[in-house]
């Protein structure tokens, strides 16, 4: 069939006489359209049929007909010619303007459905926006509009400048012009309507028209000779502007707050909630310019979350039964008052949201709020409007997650515990901090909080949201809670002791997750009286169908176990025991319950060893199986191998079981299977003679450096296997796995924890038998001579050989000569000896003392003027560790050359270092004064490698006697000479790696001074002066904590660009952009993210957020990343921050999203480094995502949306935010 033909069809079909046809005619239209856009598209002359057809029937009087029209309108939109959208268009506007109040409706829900679904690619909505946006601004000005139709063409105009702003620009007439007038607007409804409308177009308009809109309207609107209604629409209005572009209300509100707050005290309920409304909306968006304001705002939050005029109870005491009270008030006041006319409920309210905003926003008030809002909330705790009530304890579970984020850290938790009572005067002599002022409130407000959740009447969300509340405490005062333990289980055991039908599985959850933390944030003497009353409804519950009401049982029972340890016996013990036996041997049990039943096992044999030790063990058989998820199991296997006494045949059982499932194939859950054989290994008191022979053909099969985690645990077992079992072990370990170690020894790809593995294999090699380290170090150098010289790490071999001498010092003369014969000067051996050689003197002379070998030394001494570099690298690497065998034999002739040998120099200061690293503090003292005058001689040096290798020797010597010497770098800060500046920074940073306390004392007097060159002239001693600082706030954040707001504006500063340092290169014919000052930003960047782990509470989270998104935007992709990662983070700690600035870091993220533009000239590498960022980009999207609020930032979402549908990242954007 023809598509001419089948639309004729359809137009036949909608033109029929019988409604259920017009509708299933547009239905089939639908349908084709969605099929094939193409079925539609061909002959005009058929298209504009159809089309005339479907817009008659949005006049039909069929309302189901007329809803079909619209939605064939909406995927028509997508699809028809410019002339037939302005036909559209046209008619539509005709149908709003018209007199059938019906068609009204319709057609401005047509125009709705259009608008939303025009595509935002092609010219189409250009020209729709085009046409549309004068006809509906025409439309607001004919004073004949009806106001119902006013409001549906304001929310069209909201759908356009939200979804295509960039068209709305270059209009004849001004929206604004336009809008404005719509705010005297007789009729409330069109009032509201046109605020939200304004305040979408405010973003895209000329300055001077908010100012004209300020000056004539928002100034006078506020003053108080002006009429109520007109104070109310602009106290909306300034909300409104609030939330859409704040930056340009921002510079009035010194006028305009104070203005809102006299308001906020005329006597009219919706003005009232208007004014705090437009509060909270300032101070979540408009941080910096509302602060002189907050302690008013408290005030008038404080003031109206009492406002309560309709409630003649006595103070604040009292309030806690007013919900209670309620009901009764009610039935008395009879007809007089009905409880619908009292709004008094929506100002207390927005007070309570006006509160939690500055809560969320205002860390650095968290004392004062505990002062002066705390006991306010705690007050209204029983608040008779439930949704009040819930927004009260919402607010107060953001004040305690603000607590536990920025309150510093608890006192002691002894002081909490059972009859912890303080007496007051001592309380007034313990500094006031957040958690000392809320360890004070704990009374009342668990007082408060527990007679809510008392009552039988209450329902299940509060009291879900009550236990909640609970669970924050204790989270964030572990042990607050001792003295209300009768009141918290009787509270418990009424919800639990409701069946599941009656209280919801959620809160039976809810309350026995609380349960579970008060049984292990508490000591037992606080909850011993009442257990007997709570334990049998747990167990009750721990027969539950619903799973996760019988894993928060399980859950419960362990937390009483561990707190109660050792637990000697008693009724519930068995009950648990059989429950979880009974869980465990069925097949068809829920793996979370499984789980938990296991983790409950392992806490009966650790906390009930007595109790256990009675039962038949048939628990094992069903926790150690090897199908399904063996996790859980080998966790409870190694706990109770790590803490229980245990005879040997559960052990051999364990370690069958685990030995299977080392032979299974896949990676995941391996590392721990090791720990646990590793744990069942220790608790043998004997290992059977058998085993290493079963044992080590699994354990070869790890031996290879495919996977270096796997091959180092492997290695670890076998270490353990011949300390614990040498003589049955070793002859199996020398058969079976010695040749494959050699063969991995020399392997680059070990380094640090795995190849420690391989050092302390061979330790327990040749300390289980004698004879065999005369072999190894033969065979060592055997294996790395055959290997490929890229796939060859000597400095490793060297390490091996090393480990075998010290273990067994017998080989030690023998391995010196055999070595040392390849470094006489008449010796013909290849470059790889050389250095094979001079590396294995490093590590032997480390520990032995080789100055009868003089000439060894000399001979490494002799190889620093090699002509392979590998070679001189070596050299000094020997001779430095020569010399911490025998410092003062040897020391003196490397200072020698360090003062007098400018061809040495270099090398002699690497070994220098190596002394430096590998000397202790004793040794070191001895020496400092020889060595320190030579390495600030050459701190000088404008050669960076020079001056970084003194700086660290100079780091090192520095916390060996940091009285003498922080002095002296102190003092060099001024030095004229930038290299000495730079090494002194380079120094002072690597005395925060490892340095005592003491050290500290000393250091935070003088630190500022050091990091005062962040200021410096010379661009590399800024860079590192960013470095040491971000080394300071890594490793001793306590030193600079207080010093930050001295030190921010510097660091801020470094991480703007400066257009002074890039220069223009000519690269043949191509000109390319250097920035000289990027890796100064980089690290300052990094720092930054430093900051945001160590020093949160000190930072101004607002200006911080603000440099994050300048970052964003920055044209180097490492910064954009250490700015995504930056967000990640902010994105836990500071949510409600964060979210108010989702629609302005939009734009820099969707550019990071875009990719590369691919030329001619593209790389591999180009898109490579593309798809990273994107994939940063990504992390980045979804945690945000997650904090947005709906609707709150339009753009975001829309950026969001547009990510989840994208082919190329869509799938893993929703496996990120867990959708």
């Amino acid at each position: 069939m023809t598509k001419t033909y089948i639309m004729n069809g359809l137009v036949e079909k909608m033109q029929s006489p019988d409604q259920d046809f017009r509708y299933m005619g547009l239905n089939d239209l639908l349908l084709e359209i969605k099929q094939d856009t193409n079925s539609f598209l061909g002959d005009e002359a058929t298209e504009n049929k159809v089309l005339r057809q479907v817009l008659a029937l949005v006049e039909d009087k069929i309302s189901e007909v007329k809803n079909q029209a619209v939605k064939c309108l909406g995927q028509l939109i997508k699809i028809i010619r410019e002339s037939q959208m302005e036909y559209v268009v046209d008619k539509l506007i005709d149908f709003s303007a018209g007199k059938d109040e019906e068609l009204r409706d319709i057609s401005g829900l047509a125009l709705k459905t259009i608008t939303s679904e025009l595509p935002p690619e092609g010219k189409i909505a250009q020209k729709a926006c085009e046409k549309l946006t004068p006809k509906l601004l025409g439309q607001l000005q004919n004073s004949d509009t009806p106001p119902e139709t006013i409001i549906e063409t304001l929310s069209i105009l909201s759908i356009l400048i939200s979804r295509f702003p960039g068209y709305l620009v270059n209009l004849e007439v001004q929206p604004i012009q336009v809008l404005t007038p719509m705010l005297s607007h007789p009729r409330p409804a069109v009032r509201k309507r046109a605020i939200t409308t304004l305040a979408q177009f405010l973003p895209y308009s000329q300055p001077q028209q908010f100012t004209e809109l300020l000056n004539t309207y928002v100034f006078p609107g506020l003053t108080p000779s002006a009429s109520l209604d007109k104070q109310r629409t602009v106290v909306q209005l300034v909300a409104a502007v609030a939330r859409h572009s704040p930056h340009q209300i921002a510079p009035s509100l010194s006028e305009i707050t104070p203005s809102i707050l006299k308001d906020s005290q005329r006597d009219d309920e919706e003005l009232r909630e208007s004014c705090l409304q437009a509060l909270e909306a300032l101070v979540l968006r408009c941080p910096s310019e509302i602060t002189p304001f907050l302690s008013s705002i408290i005030q008038v939050g404080n003031q109206y979350i009492k406002y309560d005029p309709n409630y003649a109870g006595g103070g604040d005491d009292e309030d806690e039964e007013m919900a209670d009270e309620d009901d009764e008030d009610d039935e008395e006041l009879g007809d007089e008052y009905e409880d619908d006319e009292d709004t008094s409920y929506k100002i207390r309210r927005s007070a309570t949201k006006l509160l939690a905003a500055v809560i969320a926003t205002r860390p650095e008030l968290l004392t004062t709020i505990y002062k002066e809002v705390s006991p306010v909330l705690i007050s209204r705790f029983g608040d008779r409007e439930e949704t009040v009530r819930l927004e009260v304890w919402a607010t107060y579970g953001v004040l305690l997650t603000q607590t536990g984020v920025y309150g510093g850290s608890p006192q002691s938790s002894a002081e909490y515990t059972v009859g912890g009572k303080r007496k007051r005067e001592e309380g007034m002599e313990v500094e006031e901090t957040p958690y000392s002022l809320l360890q004070s409130q704990v009374p009342s407000l668990a007082k408060a909080l527990l007679n809510q959740i008392k009552s039988p009447k209450t329902p299940p969300p509060t009291l879900e949201a009550g236990f909640s509340l609970l669970h924050k405490l204790l989270n964030v005062l572990p042990g607050s809670l001792a003295n209300q333990s009768a009141q918290i289980i009787a509270n418990a055991k009424s919800v639990l002791s409701a069946s599941s039908r009656s209280s919801s599985a959620s809160l039976q959850v809810t309350c026995m997750s609380f349960l579970a933390l008060f049984f292990a944030k508490h000591p037992p003497a606080v909850y011993a009286p009442q257990l007997d009353s709570i334990t049998p409804f747990l167990l009750q519950a721990l027969g539950e169908k619903h799973p996760r009401i019988a894993s928060e049982a399980f859950r419960n029972f362990c937390a009483l176990l561990n707190a109660m340890q050792p637990v000697k016996g008693g009724q519930w013990v068995d009950r648990v025991y059989e429950e979880a036996v009974r869980r465990l041997s069925n097949h068809d049990t829920d793996a979370d319950v499984r789980a938990c039943a296991e983790d409950c096992i392992g806490d009966l044999w650790i906390s009930a060893t007595d109790v256990m030790k009675t039962k038949d063990r048939k628990e094992w058989e069903y926790i150690c199986r090897t199908t399904g998820r063996t996790d859980g199991a080998v966790k409870v296997v190694t706990q109770v191998a790590t803490k229980v006494e245990i005879d040997d045949a559960w052990v051999n059982g364990s370690v069958e079981w685990v030995t299977t499932l080392l032979r299974k194939s896949g990676r995941i859950g391996k590392i721990e299977t090791f720990n646990c054989l590793g744990s069942l290994l220790r608790r043998y008191s004997q290992v059977p003679a058998d085993l290493p022979a079963n044992l080590i053909p699994t354990l070869k099969t790890y031996i290879t450096p495919a996977d270096i985690l796997l091959l180092a645990a492997a290695l670890d077992i076998l270490s353990l296997l011949l300390e614990l079992s040498p003589k049955a072990t070793f002859p199996e370990v020398e058969r079976e796995v010695l040749s494959d170690v050699y063969g991995i020894a020399y392997s680059p790809l070990l380094s640090g924890a795995p190849f420690q593995s391989v050092l302390d294999f061979f330790a327990a090699l040749v300390e289980a038998d004698m004879q065999i380290a005369t072999h190894v170090v033969p065979n060592l150098v055997t294996a790395v001579e055959r290997a490929p010289k890229n796939e060859a790490s000597l400095p490793n071999v060297a390490k091996c050989v090393g480990q075998v001498v010290k273990s067994q010092r017998a080989v030690a003369a023998g391995t010196i000569a055999e070595f040392a014969r390849h470094l006489k000067a008449a010796s013909k051996a290849r470059t790889s000896q050389v250095v094979l050689s001079l590396l294995v003197m490093g590590e032997v002379g480390r520990f032995i003392d080789m100055s009868p070998q003089q000439d060894i030394f000399n001979q490494a001494i002799d190889r620093f003027t090699a002509e392979q570099e590998e070679i001189r690298t070596a050299a000094a690497f020997a001779a430095g560790n020569i010399a911490v065998g025998n410092l003062h034999h040897f020391l003196p002739s490397i200072v020698k050359m360090v003062e007098h040998d400018q061809e040495k120099r270099l090398l002699s200061l690497y070994a220098l270092k190596e002394i430096v690293t590998h000397c202790s503090h004793g040794q070191l003292e001895t020496v400092a004064e020889m060595i320190w005058k030579p390495l600030f001689e050459n701190s000088e040096n404008q050669e960076e490698t020079t001056r970084n290798v003194a700086a660290a020797c100079l780091g090192k010597l520095t916390t060996t006697q940091p009285a003498r010497y922080l002095p002296q770098l102190q003092n060099r800060i001024t030095d004229p000479n930038p290299a000495t500046r730079a090494t002194v920074l380079s120094a002072i940073r690597y005395t925060f790696a490892e340095s005592p306390s003491s050290f500290d004392e000393l250091l935070g007097s003088v630190i500022m001074d050091f990091l005062s060159l962040l200021s410096d002239s010379d661009l590399t001693v800024r860079r590192l002066a960013l470095s040491a600082l971000n080394a300071a706030a890594r490793s001793k954040p306590h030193l600079i904590r207080d010093h930050l707001p001295t030190i921010l504006p510097s660091l801020y500063k470094e991480t703007r660009v400066n257009p002074d340092l890039i220069r223009t290169v000519q690269m043949g014919p191509w000109q390319h952009k250097v920035d000289d000052g990027l890796e100064a930003r980089k690290t300052a960047y990094e720092t930054l993210y430093t900051l945001l782990d160590t020093c949160l509470s000190k930072l101004d989270l607002h200006e911080f957020l603000g440099h994050v998104a300048a970052g964003l935007a920055d044209d180097s992709d490492e910064v954009k990343v250490i700015c995504h990662m930056m967000l990640f983070r902010l994105a836990q700690v500071a949510p409600t921050a964060t979210a108010q600035r989702l629609d302005d870091l939009t734009p820099p993220l969707e550019k990071s999203m875009k990719g590369p533009t691919v030329t001619k000239d593209t790389v591999k590498q180009d898109l490579e480094r593309a798809a990273e960022l994107q994939r940063s980009t990504i992390r980045a999207v979804a945690a945000l995502s997650k904090i947005s609020q709906p609707g709150a930032s339009p753009k975001f979402d829309a950026f969001v949306a547009a990510t989840q549908k994208s082919a190329e990242w869509g799938v893993e954007f929703r496996e990120l935010v867990g959708a």
